[in-house]
């Protein structure tokens, strides 16, 4: 029997990082670019559904949302099987987060900044060797000035190398609970064991916390992901196949089209050269029939020449 649980599935990220504050707020400072004068000191959790204020408009999901005492706003998701559209998701949540806390009447100075933390358990930024990447709105010429607001973090786990955040204590911690914790693991690593916030993350995500149901929903979660990645991996394979198929079409296109207009090319040239010989045989005075003999062209086409 396995000790520990993945922590990246649904069921383990949302007990540990949904259900208890104070590994959340470990959390948030760890992976978060906050400076030491706005680290989060309590949370409150919020329903991590965002329901809109029309009922046409689009309904989300986050998997864990909440809020400090200063207002803020921080959303969370772990997402096992990446996308194009997860970038648009997160920004489509996080502007609603933002947009959300101002109710009617009140001024837009009140607004706080919201935190989007997503963590991706595959790599999207294949030409880039970072595995941390943080977005903001930053003028395009001069990078000191920032329009605070939305602030958006994602973290590739498959590029998570300790040595790259040596000098980040916390969130080497947190990073490796993520990327070295699974079914396979009989012991933790010494170094989780020790921190206090890490050790009890370990507890939460033991095989005996978890009931029977539990672990069947567990394991669908797992089934789900293979099988959403089989789909995703079969479109990428057809959509390359097409792509592959239109740019044969295009290059066989391409040359039929060149043949295609030498040989107009060559036609026209050729009609031209017989014009011309037609317009210096009248120009000697030669009788129009006699040029249309040779020349082949009609009477009425020599007579406008």
């Amino acid at each position: 029997m396995p000790k520990y649980l993945d922590p990246k599935a649904d069921l383990t990220f949302k007990k540990v990082f949904g259900e208890y504050p104070e590994l959340t707020i470990s959390f948030l400072n760890a992976l978060l670019p906050l400076k030491d004068d706005e680290q989060i000191t309590s949370v409150s959790y919020l329903t991590p559904e965002m329901m809109p204020d029309n009922p046409l408009r689009k309904y989300s999901i986050v998997d864990v949302r909440c809020t400090d005492a200063k207002g803020r706003v921080f959303l969370v998701e772990m997402q096992t099987v990446w996308s194009e559209e997860f970038k648009q998701r997160v920004l489509f949540n996080a502007s609603k987060a933002y947009v959300g806390q101002l109710k009617k009447g009140k001024k837009y100075e009140l607004l706080q900044p919201v935190y989007s933390l997503n963590l991706g358990n595959e790599v999207f930024e294949k030409d880039i060797d970072d595995a941390y990447h943080y977005y903001r709105l930053v003028h395009e010429k001069h990078s000191d000035r920032i329009i605070d607001g939305l602030h958006l973090v994602f973290v590739e786990l498959p590029k998570f190398k300790p040595q790259n955040f040596s000098d980040k204590r916390m969130l080497v911690l947190w990073l490796r609970f993520l990327t070295e914790i699974d079914e396979q693991v009989k012991e933790a690593a010494p170094e989780l064991l020790a921190d206090k916030d890490i050790n009890q993350a370990l507890e939460l995500v033991e095989i005996s916390a978890f009931d029977e149901v539990q672990l069947e929903a567990y394991e669908r979660f797992w089934d789900g992901v293979r099988v959403e990645k089989a789909i995703i991996d079969d479109r990428a394979r057809m959509m390359k196949q097409a792509k592959e198929m239109v740019s044969q079409a295009e290059e066989q296109g391409r040359a039929q089209g060149l043949e295609q207009g030498r040989a107009q090319g060559l036609e026209q040239g050729r009609v031209e050269g017989i014009k011309a010989t037609a317009k210096r045989m009248k120009a000697d005075g030669l009788p129009l029939d006699v040029i249309s003999k040779y020349t082949q062209l009609p009477l009425s086409e020599i007579e406008k020449l």
